[in-house]
């Protein structure tokens, strides 16, 4: 989708550093997924830290990882 938004020369030009990218919509569609990933990541940990997600594993079987009997 294409729309017209106005974004300040410094942060444009602080993003295009920061992520290596060269052109500005691949830098700024790039920043716009890495925030909307941490958003929800954050949103996940905040319902694991108040319960409302049902999560079965133990301390020990998440720190011995999985067993794989695929052989």
């Amino acid at each position: 989708m294409r729309i017209t938004v106005d974004v300040d020369d410094r942060k444009l030009r602080d993003i295009l550093k920061v992520t290596g990218i060269k052109k500005k919509s691949p830098a700024i569609n790039h920043v716009l997924d890495e925030y909307l990933r941490e958003s929800k990541l954050r949103m996940t940990l905040k319902k694991v830290r108040d319960g409302a997600v049902d999560y079965s594993l133990t301390n020990e079987e998440l720190e011995s990882g999985w067993d794989d009997d695929s052989d």
